[in-house]
């Protein structure tokens, strides 16, 4: 087949649409199809082809609730001129998706979309696109829900929507398909003591996935007379941007409730670290104050900021703030005991199938369809947390604790929740799986649900 990808940003962005679509154009290259891809533009793409899929930049920004600036008119003739089998789009509420809207009728491939979600669904700013969109959905020969009931989801059941396929997300087989080890190599590199608990979080952006969340719940959580790391990755900040005042006054408030060893908490950046020194506090800081510098065999763009948390001796606690590169955050979920996920929001989060994967058990606040994950999986659990009237979720640092303390003191059932999550993504969520759904898909064949041995409620085109 001849295929058109259209999404609003691609490799080498970093995120989860990106990650998605880069798996399935790959896959669909490597097994004949020619694939192209219509993206966003991006500096450090310098190649047009990559892994075999053709990417086509456009200088395009914005949705039709913002506007849409840039070559809409050119992406617009790009889509109406493709002479191929089937288009898919990933995402609505973005460029890629929004600037077609008035040539939707003009496209001679089949159109097959995968909404992700609708994150603004509740914003009063999006009520007038919401209103106008299930005439857009009607126009499409197939959709793609990664959830079995979510907002989008249900958004399609009750305009009279039934044309679609549930496929849900996965983790690469080529990634993590080794077996699970903890050789103690990344710990080496990261300075992590061998006889730590590893926590680990990874997502972007970090303002979003809940890092500092998760971080005040571990300083808080009760971690049974051990030493501990929590390794929080992430796109953090670059070198001259600062953090609000504000937010460091609240954060050295929050933590100097913990207990009264010394005053404040260790917050580092990757440049300017006197200059914040001086700021937060009066005096110097004590010893365990450092910013860890990495061995020289370490990737060059692994970027760490270590917090040394005041606790009860001898228990010592360390926050290691991250930008590994992508390998390292494979290892990473490899070397970890926990991953613990408080997003804020979230359609589908592929690092919960990718902790399944690598056989490490995960905690997770119920964002997007995380709840279905875990039934699934098997490879998690719940913690309870609130969505508030916009859908955003809020957990309790206090909450997330003590769920983090209840898997730490029950270790025999944290390895059964890895192998159960590992043993299900082998059954029915790698990408090589996945992938063929989505083939099947834009060939316009029934699909078969990695979910269910039938074809699920609305898999049937129209």
């Amino acid at each position: 087949m001849k295929l058109l990808f259209c999404c609003e940003s691609y490799w080498p962005h970093r995120g989860g649409v990106q990650e998605v679509m880069r798996q399935i154009a790959e896959r669909m290259a490597a097994a004949g199809h020619h694939v192209d891809v219509a993206t966003s533009v991006h500096p450090k793409r310098r190649v047009q082809r990559h892994n075999g899929v053709n990417i086509h930049g456009f200088d395009i920004r914005g949705n039709l609730v913002t506007g849409i600036c840039g070559e809409v008119d050119s992406y617009r003739k790009f889509l109406t001129s493709f002479d191929g089998d089937a288009i898919l789009i990933k995402a609505a509420q973005q460029w890629s998706f929004d600037a077609l809207w008035p040539v939707v009728d003009q496209i001679k491939a089949r159109k097959v979309f995968v909404p992700c979600g609708f994150s603004s669904f509740y914003e009063p700013s999006f009520k007038d696109y919401f209103q106008q969109l299930p005439d857009i959905l009607k126009k499409f020969d197939h959709l793609v829900f990664y959830a079995e009931r979510y907002r989008d989801i249900d958004f399609a059941r009750a305009n009279g929507i039934t044309h679609f396929s549930i496929i849900p997300n996965g983790a690469s087989e080529i990634e993590f398909g080794r077996q699970r080890r903890q050789d103690g190599r990344l710990r080496e590199e990261l300075g992590i003591p061998k006889t730590d608990l590893v926590l680990l979080t990874v997502g972007a952006p970090v303002n979003a996935k809940g890092h500092e969340t998760v971080a005040e719940a571990f300083a808080r959580a009760d971690t049974n007379g051990r030493g501990a790391t929590l390794i929080l990755n992430g796109n953090w900040p670059p070198p001259g941007v600062r953090w609000r005042a504000d937010h460091f006054r609240a954060v050295l408030h929050r933590f100097r409730s913990l207990n009264s060893i010394r005053k404040g908490v260790r917050l580092f950046r990757e440049a300017g670290v006197n200059g914040v020194i001086d700021r937060l506090f009066p005096k110097p800081p004590d010893e365990r104050t450092r910013v860890i510098e990495l061995p020289h065999k370490a990737a060059p763009d692994m970027e760490i900021a270590a917090t040394n948390l005041p606790v009860p001796a001898p228990v010592r606690k360390t926050v290691l703030r991250v930008d590994l590169p992508r390998s390292k955050v494979v290892d990473a979920f490899f070397e970890s005991d926990l991953f613990v996920f408080a997003s804020k929001v979230e359609y589908s989060p592929l690092v919960l199938f990718e902790s399944a994967a690598a056989g490490t058990p995960f905690l997770t606040v119920p964002a997007g369809n995380a709840a279905e994950i875990v039934r699934w999986t098997g490879g998690g659990w719940l913690c309870p947390a609130e969505a508030d009237d916009r859908g955003y979720i809020n957990v309790s640092p206090d909450v997330l604790a003590r769920e983090i303390e209840m898997g730490i003191r029950s270790p025999d059932r944290l390895r059964a929740l890895g192998e159960a999550g590992h043993q299900a993504w082998r059954e029915r969520f790698t990408w090589h799986k996945i992938t063929q759904s989505y083939e099947r898909v834009l060939r316009g064949e029934t699909v078969m649900s990695p979910l269910q041995s039938e074809p699920a409620e609305g898999m049937v085109d129209r």
